[in-house]
């Protein structure tokens, strides 16, 4: 158990890592405030997960894992559909506020330590790119929002028994929605509150604080690199660290870290490569962000497609780098210096979208409840279109799940977020516009 705790410790670097990488993309007299963004998002996401993210995420996990000790009492899990629709239509657990009762147990705390750094990086993403641009008690009371509220719910969807898990059980789409380590959320879902911020509070870049052709600068390379690596070591101990993951028999732990690590390599080269044939020179920065983005990509579905598949999909994600960053910045003119709309948002559509393409059917058998001979071939795991030889393609069936769960996540944070952004903005407005007429009365 403690030696499970020390590597939940170490996911920790996941978090830091990209506060390190977004830290050496600004020049350092801003550097400092988005390393204190980075603290403050770990103390948001520690008390909101505290207080009801945890319970909000897993507080019905025991219907799903019964046999597992120290979860198998969470059963706390509200539907909004009729028992007679069936079960797995879960969207929200009641059980386990401020860590009492059975969320104490040795289990359960382990599994909180293990999800601790997703809900900081979800809050991180959010802040990393609007702080010192919007109002500090805004960036606050969102980051409040993101890891007590929507990224728990989220969670509980994919990994607590919720609804986009049992799609494949409850209306047979494949093996319901994949996301092995949380591409939806931290990575979508914090990107899509950071666009619509950006959209509402009209931070609009310049679109030309780099030069053509040439790649954004960087300030301080040295910490951008340490960060890539933290981010690489915080994925693979979130990966080893989760009890849930530790238990199954159809889960290969070197496996998928070695897939991630092949993911790595494709998106540094990609973005490498693409640099020097633009710019004649390979950009270091470009290269760091496309590795990061492989990682985020193959983080969905490293546990179900082939080596050659992880390496493929990391190569397309660190081609989206320099393009999304492009579109952002100079066609969009949306500032956004940290870049998470291009690395996390379409690194995490990619890697979603990735999986129904790429996963071949010989890993997963049995994944989210759906049985080992599934379309009638024993062994059969989760499929896609690109399938091992003996196995049927699973195609489109596996893709309208995951489009499923895109589409889930936007309209969460949509509803949720857009009606609390334009509050927040028009009060920071009336309240500037209050001043001006005080200071002008005076």
């Amino acid at each position: 158990m403690n030696e499970v705790i020390l590597i939940n410790v170490l996911a920790l670097l996941l978090p830091i890592g990209f506060a390190l990488m977004a830290a050496g993309a600004r020049p350092p007299r801003e550097a400092k405030g988005v390393a204190f963004a980075g603290m403050l998002s770990v103390a948001i996401g520690v008390l909101g997960y505290f207080c009801c993210g945890f319970a909000f995420q897993f507080g019905g996990i025991g219907l799903v894992w019964k046999e597992m000790p120290g979860l198998k009492n969470l059963i706390w899990e509200w539907s909004p559909l009729d028992v007679r629709w069936g079960p797995g239509w879960g969207a929200l657990g009641l059980y386990g506020f401020f860590l009492t009762g059975q969320a104490a147990s040795p289990q359960a705390l382990v599994l909180f330590v293990n999800q601790l750094p997703l809900v900081c990086l979800a809050v991180f993403i959010f802040m990393a790119t609007l702080w010192d641009k919007v109002k500090h008690w805004v960036l606050i009371l969102f980051g409040f929002l993101i890891a007590a509220l929507l990224h728990p719910i989220v969670g509980n969807w994919v990994w607590g028994g919720g609804w986009l898990a049992n799609l494949g059980k409850n209306i047979g789409l494949a093996h319901g929605f994949i996301d092995l380590l949380g591409a939806g959320s931290p990575h979508l879902l914090g990107a899509l509150v950071t666009l619509f911020a950006l959209l509402i509070f009209r931070l609009r870049s310049e679109g030309a604080y780099w030069e053509l052709p040439s790649m954004p600068p960087v300030h301080l390379p040295l910490l951008a690199i340490l960060g890539s690596f933290l981010t690489l070591v915080g994925y693979i101990a979130l990966l080893v660290g989760n009890p849930i993951y530790a238990r199954l028999d159809n889960l290969s732990l070197p496996f998928c870290a070695l897939n991630l690590l092949e993911a790595a390599a494709g998106g540094f080269l990609a973005a490498a490569i693409y640099s020097l044939f633009t710019t004649n020179r390979s950009d270091v920065f470009m290269a760091i962000r496309g590795s990061v983005a492989g990682l985020v990509a193959a983080g969905a579905s490293c546990a179900f497609v082939p080596l050659w598949a992880g390496w493929a999909i990391g190569a397309g994600a660190g081609l989206l780098v320099p393009l999304g960053i492009y579109f952002f910045e100079r066609i969009a003119k949306l500032d956004d210096p940290a870049a998470v709309l291009t690395v996390n948002g379409l690194g995490a559509i990619w890697g979603l979208v990735a999986t129904a393409l790429f996963a071949d059917g010989s890993f997963g058998q049995g994944w989210n409840g759906v049985p080992s001979d599934y379309l009638n071939v024993p062994g059969q795991g989760v499929s896609g279109l690109l399938v091992s030889p003996g196995f049927p393609q699973d195609f489109p069936h596996q893709l309208y799940a995951q489009l499923a769960g895109i589409g889930a996540i936007i309209v969460w944070v949509a509803l949720l977020s857009v009606p609390l952004l334009v509050i927040c903005y028009r009060l920071i407005k009336a309240w500037e516009e209050a001043s001006r007429r005080v200071e002008s009365a005076g």
